[in-house]
């Protein structure tokens, strides 16, 4: 049979490996280190993964030269062959020792369902490649030959792969060594030769392609000469690609930055929202017992899932750029505003969002949300367009106006508050959302280093800071942002309220202080969430500009970068 003949497709991982070493198309492994890395590559779309020496070593925190046994390794890989169904192909660095050792770990990789080994013809105990690999020394030829043989002689699986790698280019040996070292481990039964270079340019590894010229399948890995068009590869009849140690490198990255940010800020609320969040964990995890915890770790109030934003309206001042979308439709940071705002409400698990619309209510997108329209918004205040929504208002339901930016913790904090009514102040200074004018007096002002003190909401004035002045309530103590939760018997409360101003003459000109001073006064209580900052209101061309600083500070780790490198092809 040809060396790149294909072989009939069988569903174990071995031998899906073993007809990617033998397919006559170029195939990829992604590096994994771990069950969680293993499940990304396989998301990712990879068809295999390389189990990376230096990537495991450098998760347990140990150098690359063996300082992790071949034990712990194997271990390792046991749970990345849990976390996924691809092939994983072991960098198994020098076999861990001679022959026997080499015989011992193949049938321990067997049972534990890994579809092949690479073995490199250095002495043990290993060293990276990359760290003075010119002064390295080479196992005999006659010696890993050993190696190969005995390993293919205790394999129980036919399909397993046992990849020699050749050293001699790195250890500056020369091509002819290299070429007469490849041929000897063919011949001695390996299943694929992986030729290394050090080099930034692929020329070695080119001309030692066209001097093997298909003698069997060819396994590179390109981390040094990372810049080559992958196209050269294909015309070179390489085999497989190994993309080595990137997944590692990129948490490495990413940890690093959180890390110092999180210590020099001393906070979560910069990092929390540009991470992924615990659930994802979780799905990567592929826990069954996932729906079980969710009822365990999460309050009833974090799955209470429905919310009503009021969008009805274009935007005072916003003229020159809502002609032809209502406000909540413009863009900040890459995304409509409404877009962040139902986002930000599905990462609290407020999943039932009802939008209330009016002007240009065909332009707002409708995925993920249910839309009513106020078809009277250039005659009707905020209260009419929440009564198109009553019906929505049964159980326990958030209600925001639609010009609403923030940090997650806010609506996080907001729906597990236990009272029937809560609404989230402001106390920061006015220098940030100046624009916005629903002032707040509390039954307390906001105390920053006490937490678990009761306050009570005991006006909203609407463009008014000393509008309570007579009552001798003195200067506000915040401003409302314009967030409300309803929770448990609030819900009937405030349906019968809204009954009942809806039958004043002036209800087409009330606001939602309108609602919450009638509450008030009604006798309820509502409870007050302190925040000092951490949101944005977008009430004119001011705030809109000011917007996407604001959402750029939110945008995942992960996504920097993501736009400009996208579609790029080695």
């Amino acid at each position: 049979m040809n060396a790149r003949e294909p072989v009939m497709v069988s569903a174990s991982r071995s031998a899906r490996l073993r007809q990617m070493l033998l397919s006559n198309e170029l195939e990829f492994l992604m590096e994994a280190h771990n069950g969680l890395s293993a499940r990304i590559a396989r998301e990712a779309g990879f068809k295999a993964i390389w189990g990376s020496g230096l990537s495991i070593s450098a998760q347990f925190g140990v150098r690359d030269n063996n300082e992790a046994s071949w034990t712990q390794v194997v271990d390792n890989l046991e749970f990345m062959a849990d976390a996924s169904d691809l092939p994983i192909l072991l960098d198994g660095d020098t076999g861990y020792g001679n022959f026997n050792n080499v015989r011992r770990l193949v049938r321990k990789l067997e049972q534990r369902g890994i579809a092949g080994v690479c073995i490199e013809d250095k002495q043990f105990p290993k060293t990276n490649s990359f760290i003075n690999g010119e002064r390295q020394p080479l196992a005999e030829i006659d010696e890993f030959c050993g190696k190969i043989k005995a390993g293919k002689d205790s394999q129980n699986d036919e399909h397993f792969s046992i990849v020699a790698r050749v050293e001699a280019l790195i250890a500056g040996w020369g091509m002819d060594e290299a070429l007469r070292r490849a041929e000897a481990y063919r011949l001695a039964g390996a299943d694929a030769i992986l030729i290394h270079s050090k080099l930034s340019k692929p020329d070695e590894i080119l001309a030692f392609a066209r001097e093997w010229a298909g003698r069997g399948p060819l396994v590179i890995v390109p981390t040094k000469y990372y810049s080559t068009p992958t196209e050269a590869f294909r015309k070179a009849g390489i085999s497989v690609v190994i993309w080595a140690n990137h997944l590692v490198r990129a948490a490495t990255s990413a940890m690093q930055a959180v890390a110092k940010q999180i210590h020099e800020s001393e906070t979560l609320v910069d990092i929390e929202d540009r991470i992924a969040p615990v659930g994802e964990i979780f799905r990567l995890q592929d826990a069954d017992e996932y729906s079980e915890a969710e009822s365990r770790y999460l309050s009833a109030s974090s799955q209470s899932g429905s919310a009503v934003v009021l969008a009805a309206s274009r935007g005072t001042g916003l003229d020159a750029v809502t002609t032809d979308r209502p406000k909540v439709m413009l863009p900040v940071a890459g995304k409509p505003l409404l877009r962040w705002l139902v986002d930000g409400f599905k990462k609290q698990g407020v999943n039932d969002i009802t939008v209330v619309g009016g002007y240009r209510a065909d332009a707002i997108d409708t995925a993920g949300i249910r839309l009513v329209v106020n078809e009277r918004h250039e005659q009707t205040g905020e209260l009419a367009s929440l009564a198109c929504a009553a019906d929505r208002l049964a159980g326990d339901t958030v209600i925001s106006y639609g010009d609403l930016l923030f940090r997650s913790y806010i609506v996080r904090d907001l729906v597990e508050s236990e009272a029937d009514f809560c609404v989230v102040v402001d106390s920061s200074p006015a220098t940030e959302n100046s624009s916005v004018r629903d002032f707040a007096w509390c039954s307390a002002a906001d105390d920053r280093d006490l937490f678990g003190n009761r306050v009570l909401l005991r006006r909203v004035s609407s463009g008014q800071a000393d509008a309570p002045h007579a009552t001798g309530e003195g200067a506000p103590h915040g401003r409302w942002v314009g967030l409300l939760n309803v929770r448990g018997a609030g819900g009937e409360k405030l349906a019968a309220k809204l009954a009942e101003l809806r039958r004043r003459d002036d209800f087409d000109t009330l606001d939602m202080p309108a609602l919450l001073n009638a509450l008030i006064d009604a006798g309820e209580q509502i409870e007050v969430q302190y925040v000092h900052g951490h949101w944005r209101g977008v009430n004119d061309l001011e705030d809109f500009r000011r917007a996407g600083d604001f959402a750029h500070a939110q945008t995942p780790l992960g996504a920097i970068g993501a736009e400009s490198g996208a579609g790029d092809k080695a």
